[in-house]
């Protein structure tokens, strides 16, 4: 955006802010998916987030919409436990006041919600019946749409996706 403006693109610059501005609301949209599916409040309740990094197969966390996220439930008083297969040490980094755990199971362990924030393979491949096996709640909000709804359905979870109608 700051170059589009140094060129005078002003067209281009519009277009960019818009895109950016969609960006943030998507963040707020999921937080706020978050908090209604535990009931309102997120005072007693164990978030669990599946992603830190920008994006999948690195460990960039600059503006990651994962921790943004992340950060924005813990505020409000979630318990927020992060994995992410590459982006765990540069999360900390960012937001040590986070609960970071070393699998995908173990930060899903006694949540009452889980947040799918980044495509990573790792996630796509979760069995839902052993993730259910270890959380509170069988909650499921998708901000990738990247996972299996049937699967997880049939698995007896309740399955959000970000943008998709409320089923």
């Amino acid at each position: 955006m700051a170059r589009a403006g140094e060129l005078g693109a002003d067209q281009a610059l519009t277009f960019l802010r818009e895109v950016d501005s969609i960006n943030m609301r998507r963040r707020g949209h999921m937080v706020d998916m978050a908090r209604e599916s535990v009931g309102g409040s997120f005072l007693g309740r164990r978030v669990a987030v599946l992603g830190a990094t920008f994006k999948p197969d690195s460990d960039d966390v600059r503006d990651s919409p994962a921790l943004n996220v992340a950060g924005q439930i813990h505020l409000q008083g979630g318990q927020v436990t992060i994995y992410d297969p590459k982006g765990m040490e540069n999360a900390r980094q960012v937001f040590p006041t986070l609960a970071y755990a070393p699998t995908a199971l173990e930060a899903c362990r006694g949540a009452h919600v889980v947040l799918h924030l980044t495509e990573w393979a790792e996630f796509r491949d979760l069995d839902p019946a052993a993730v259910g096996d270890v959380v509170a709640a069988h909650r499921i909000l998708d901000g990738r749409n990247a996972l299996d709804a049937a699967a997880w359905r049939a698995a007896g979870w309740t399955f959000r996706a970000m943008g998709r109608p409320h089923a």
